[in-house]
């Protein structure tokens, strides 16, 4: 099973077939799941960027929204991003960015944004997934800020992420967005529901300077929160806020014989959906699950076949890919064993 991908897309059909197949389709419950191994031609130059995945858009006012995605670490030269409202391109970023604001929409309309990678070479990757986002209805004659978001609290999550928690803020309409600045620079976006967020892509051993500004559909702004510093760690580790929580592991047999190994987990709280998982079996990093569609963001679930034998013991973990394409911290290990549900 080592170097498999296994890809979560909805209503295909269920099939098993054993871990050391290169190619599988397998579905859980509602979501569907396919799978590749990783491999296929090495030589550099000749493949095309992969699809940038992780793409989240937040409507940040009646006229504007906040584009993220995760950046894309397959290997290839990649030099920039290209964002698409539809199909007509809106946006070039550079290779080190991976979020943008895109200004000058129209109010109560609706959109589809997608992401495309570019290499050196001028090769485009294919779309990300396409998401649709509705911008809030424009407020006539609006000029009143939001209160400014009263607390602060960062804390570190190892040596490349902190999390951040605020006080909600009151509008006399309703806040369309929290927007997040390191000193004077807008890093992120959440929307007006959300008060919370994991920030990554940090050095370690390293102070940042945060602050949290809400924003109303009629992009007025309020006064910036009080600031926070937070101190990164030194080492490279990730922090406990960047695990999947609530990590547990049984095993069930199904009517022809064959054992399978069920994963429940919370995905971390990143600001954003999290696409992509990597599950670790027996001290080895076995598979890679994408999801595609709508990624969970309460409980998630996971389950692939193990073998025919009863009474075999397996490890297992999983971590998450994070909004700037680095891995996040496992989650504990869970020991099971076929024949017997439950963890031990």
């Amino acid at each position: 099973m080592e170097g498999t991908t296994v890809r979560r897309t909805p209503h295909l059909p269920r099939h098993r077939l054993p871990l050391t197949t290169a190619c599988l389709t397998v579905t859980a419950a509602v979501l569907g799941v396919s799978s590749c191994a990783w491999g296929g031609d090495d030589g550099k130059g000749s493949r095309l960027p992969s699809a940038p995945r992780g793409l989240t858009v937040q409507a940040g006012s009646a006229t504007s929204v906040h584009v993220m995605w995760n950046s894309t670490t397959d290997g290839s030269d990649v030099t920039g991003y290209e964002i698409y409202r539809g199909t007509a391109k809106v946006k070039d970023v550079p290779a080190d960015q991976h979020m943008v604001d895109i200004t000058g929409l129209k109010p109560a309309a609706t959109y589809t944004f997608s992401v495309r990678a570019r290499d050196g070479d001028g090769n485009v990757s294919p779309d990300s997934k396409k998401l649709r986002v509705t911008t809030p209805a424009a407020t006539a004659a609006d000029r009143k800020a939001p209160s400014r978001p009263a607390t602060l609290r960062g804390e570190a999550q190892g040596g490349h992420a902190a999390t951040l928690a605020w006080g909600t803020s009151k509008d006399n309409r309703s806040v369309a967005s929290y927007e997040i600045y390191q000193g004077t620079t807008k890093i992120h976006s959440v929307g007006g529901g959300t008060t919370d967020t994991l920030i990554t892509g940090l050095r370690p051993g390293t102070t940042y300077t945060f602050t949290v500004k809400a924003r109303d559909a009629a992009d007025n702004f309020s006064a910036a929160s009080p600031a926070v510093r937070v101190r990164t760690a030194a080492g490279k580790g990730s922090g406990r806020a960047t695990a999947p929580a609530d990590f547990e592991a049984r095993t069930h047999k199904s009517g022809d014989g064959a054992y399978y190994i069920d994963l429940t987990w919370k995905p971390p709280h990143t600001g954003g959906a999290v696409t992509e998982y990597q599950i670790h079996l027996d001290g080895k990093s076995a598979t890679s699950l994408v999801f595609g569609g709508t990624a969970p963001q309460g409980k998630a679930k996971h389950s692939f076949y193990i073998g025919r034998e009863p009474g075999e013991t397996h490890r297992v973990k999983l971590r998450a890919k994070l909004p700037d394409g680095t891995w996040g911290r496992y989650s504990p290990e869970r020991t099971v064993t076929t024949a017997r549900s439950g963890p031990k």
